[in-house]
């Protein structure tokens, strides 16, 4: 999986059904009703990792990257 723009996994992180709870410095923080919650930094142009983006789908979101991979579509 190649790195994603910050802004990019935060809309996706939206339409899941996730909302911006706080801004702590340069991370976002994200909760969904169901009580899942995640942390997106946001550096300036500075894409999303390959390991951070692959904790965010697995541990956060807690989906498959196969799933997380057609919403980049």
């Amino acid at each position: 999986m190649k790195p994603i723009p910050a802004k990019k996994l935060i809309k996706i992180i939206e339409t899941l059904g996730f909302h911006q709870i706080r801004v702590h410095g340069s991370h976002f923080m994200f909760a969904h009703p169901d009580g899942r919650k995640t942390s997106v930094p946001v550096h300036g142009k500075e894409p999303i990792g390959e390991g951070l983006l692959g904790k965010i789908i697995k541990k956060d979101l807690k989906m498959e990257k196969k799933k997380f991979l057609e919403l980049l579509e």
